[in-house]
């Protein structure tokens, strides 16, 4: 992260200095992936950590100051720096920072006998992490790449009396042997009714002919986030299941060739959920089309009914509509785009016509 940037902000929040406590920020501004904070001001940048981390932190941080807290001191390392600094006031990642902490902040201060005042920061850091770096943008794709692979892997070893678990299983397994340093968030395998429900967790559940199978999962590849969704069927579709799958990657083709910088969240939204209520299926379809991928699985902006932000060059973003049944099923589509001048790249490659197992 270029210094310059972080020192606008100092600038737009009128603060001599920054407390960053949010992980994915630290890890944007500072490249910290352990636990602790990070404190910039005009004349230095510091990570505060503890043992467990400091030789991580040095190799990470080459261009920071390391300083290492003890037990009970967490943040009077903080105090000491905004005294040497001679900082008035400081800000804070408010939508993050707990009240335990904040008030832990407070006790430090003044026990330490340091007035500065903490000054709320809402959205700043975060914002910077909505359009990212050539070097970000292939990080993602090689997460997405993962996933693409392992569920290639997975699809010959689907059958009939394997459980949702089983399945969520086998898939983890092979995001890890294909190059995955942990997942995005906790894999869903939702089949037959199941699959009504857009984040359902997996469960001991036999999957049997006649199923649908939404399978939701996502890797982290050097702290980049992938996601992706994909819907099988288990022996030949019926003309419901057709119909319902046909209608939602009718409905994401048509918004990934909208998509475009320059429209709204709102707009790009739109395109797929008229698609899905031109079929009749309008309130089978509750949440959002999209949401923004990075160091964290939900960042901004997104493909929302609400998204008033304008989309960018270097943003990335999922495009997942769905449609969902309640006693019948449910079907959704995922890829990862990332916003170019003039569209948008997909990094999702796996098949997304209706694909019907029948293995023995």
């Amino acid at each position: 992260m270029e210094k310059e940037i972080w020192q606008k902000i100092l600038h737009a929040a009128q603060v001599e200095a920054l407390l960053l406590v949010d992980p994915a920020n630290m890890r944007h501004i500072a490249g910290f992936a352990g636990e602790g904070y990070v404190y910039l001001s005009r004349g230095r940048q510091v990570v505060v950590t503890d043992s467990r981390y400091t030789l991580a932190a040095g190799r990470e941080c080459p261009d920071f100051e390391i300083r290492d807290w003890h037990g009970g001191q967490y943040y009077d390392v903080l105090a000491a720096l905004l005294r040497e600094d001679g900082a008035g006031r400081f800000g804070i990642e408010d939508e993050y920072m707990t009240v335990a902490d904040y008030a832990r902040l407070e006790k430090a201060l003044l026990e330490a006998g340091v007035s500065a005042e903490p000054e709320p920061l809402g959205k700043q850091v975060t914002e910077l992490r909505a359009v990212k770096s050539p070097e970000e943008i292939e990080k993602i794709r090689r997460a997405e790449a993962i996933g693409d692979r392992a569920f290639a892997r997975l699809l010959p070893e689907l059958r009939a009396g394997m459980t949702e678990k089983q399945a969520a299983a086998r898939l983890e397994f092979y995001m890890k042997e294909e190059g995955a340093e942990g997942f995005s968030f906790d894999t869903i395998a939702a089949s037959g009714i199941h699959s009504a429900m857009p984040h359902a967790v997996p469960t001991d559940k036999k999957i049997e002919k006649g199923d649908f199978l939404t399978l939701d999962f996502g890797c982290r590849y050097q702290g980049y986030c992938s996601d992706m969704t994909r819907t099988v069927v288990f022996g030949r579709a019926d003309e419901r299941q057709r119909e319902i799958y046909e209608t939602v990657l009718r409905a994401q083709k048509k918004a990934l060739e909208a998509i475009r910088p320059g429209l709204t969240g709102k707009e790009i939204d739109a395109v797929a959920r008229d698609v899905i209520k031109e079929a009749g299926y309008g309130d089978c379809f509750g949440h959002s089309l999209g949401h923004s991928v990075g160091l964290e699985i939900h960042e901004t902006p997104c493909f929302s009914t609400k998204e008033e932000q304008v989309i960018r060059p270097g943003m990335v973003i999922t495009v997942e509509p769905g449609i969902y049944v309640a006693d019948f099923g449910g079907v959704r589509i995922e890829d990862v785009v990332a916003i170019t001048e003039d569209g948008c790249e997909n990094l999702t490659h796996s098949p997304k016509e209706l694909i019907e197992l029948d293995n023995d």
